[in-house]
């Protein structure tokens, strides 16, 4: 058995059976994608959530986690934003030739891992191998189906009734994709934040917390997420400095080269709007998953369609949308 990926497993044919056969169904068998039939047919009724996403990262395996678990960490807390259970997904890979199978299959066990805590099932794939040079190692596109558990949840309805949270300290995840990148070494435990978040979600539901809205703050970070709502609901944002959680080793990361920890890319924090009515009992729940869980803001109509961060000097200033690119290859 050959130790790498051939540019022949992606023809079709016997090598492409192999690698389909060897690594995909041997993590992901289940009814479903054992009928190898050109579409899955899936058995769900009432109202569904569909979200897809393509990721690559460099380096491909980081502190706290690999392209694997973000791949499908990223496309179950699309659908997890929407108060909807991931239930299916269907997975597609680009590899370049000449790949490890080591390697591939880490990955795909970090993705299996991942699926299992959501509930979820790879149902249909596709797999293409592109000569070496013409790609970098690996993509993987994920597209998710999830059952709505609650309706209603929508960046275009935040209003001066809402409070603004985030799940955890930010940041982290950016800051470890750098420095690995850039081979920087921390004496500290800096690691990234990729994690899935439906648990979280179905504990907010569970104990009824009125949701308005919902984003995982990826690419971006914070500053986006905050400005893409302002935007989308006509209001201002206010936000307070001190208020938002930053972990000692990012703050230190951020120091040392510039980086604005509201601007970095994080895989497994989100923002919440909550009524003002159940903020703190969201908080509380928040707490139990991790206890940076903070509320670090609220809804004005000082400066429509803006975000506004409120220092520690007592000064404020626009926390604007991020521009240029930061962090290539982060997810």
């Amino acid at each position: 058995m050959v130790k790498t990926v051939p540019l022949s497993a992606g023809n079709g044919g016997e090598e492409n059976s192999e690698l389909i056969s060897r690594v995909f169904y041997k993590a992901f068998k289940n009814d479903i994608l054992l009928k190898s039939e050109d579409a899955a047919l899936l058995d769900i009724d009432g109202k569904v959530a569909m979200s897809t996403d393509s990721f690559t990262v460099t380096p491909l395996f980081f502190n706290g986690g690999d392209i694997g678990k973000l791949s499908i960490c990223g496309t179950c807390n699309d659908l997890a934003m929407m108060g909807a259970k991931p239930k299916y997904l269907t997975v597609g890979f680009i590899i370049e030739e000449g790949f490890g199978y080591r390697e591939l299959e880490k990955i795909v066990r970090s993705m299996k891992k991942e699926l299992e805590i959501n509930g979820a099932v790879i149902v249909s794939g596709d797999t293409k191998v592109m000569p070496k040079g013409t790609i970098d190692k690996v993509i993987i596109n994920t597209t998710g189906v999830g059952e709505v558990n609650y309706e209603g949840i929508s960046s275009n309805s935040i209003t001066e009734d809402d409070l603004i949270l985030v799940s955890r300290d930010i940041g982290s995840h950016g800051a470890t994709i750098f420095t690995a990148r850039e081979g920087i070494e921390l004496s500290s435990n800096l690691k990234s934040d990729c994690a899935s978040l439906y648990p979280i979600v179905k504990a907010l539901l569970d104990e009824r917390v009125k949701i308005t809205a919902l984003r995982d703050a990826t690419r971006g970070g914070l500053s986006a997420v905050l400005n893409e709502w302002a935007r989308q609901s006509d209001i201002c944002i206010e936000i307070d400095e001190e208020s938002i959680p930053v972990s000692q080793e990012v703050f230190g990361v951020c120091e040392m080269l510039g980086f604005e920890p509201t601007m970095l890319a994080n895989e497994g924090t989100f923002c919440l709007a909550i009524n003002r009515d159940d903020a703190f009992r969201a908080l509380e729940v928040l707490k139990r998953f991790n206890e940076n869980a903070q509320i670090i803001g609220k809804v004005t109509d000082a400066h429509k369609k803006r975000v506004v961060l409120n220092s520690s000097y007592g000064t404020k200033r626009f926390l604007d949308t991020p521009t240029g690119e930061l962090l290539p290859r982060i997810c």
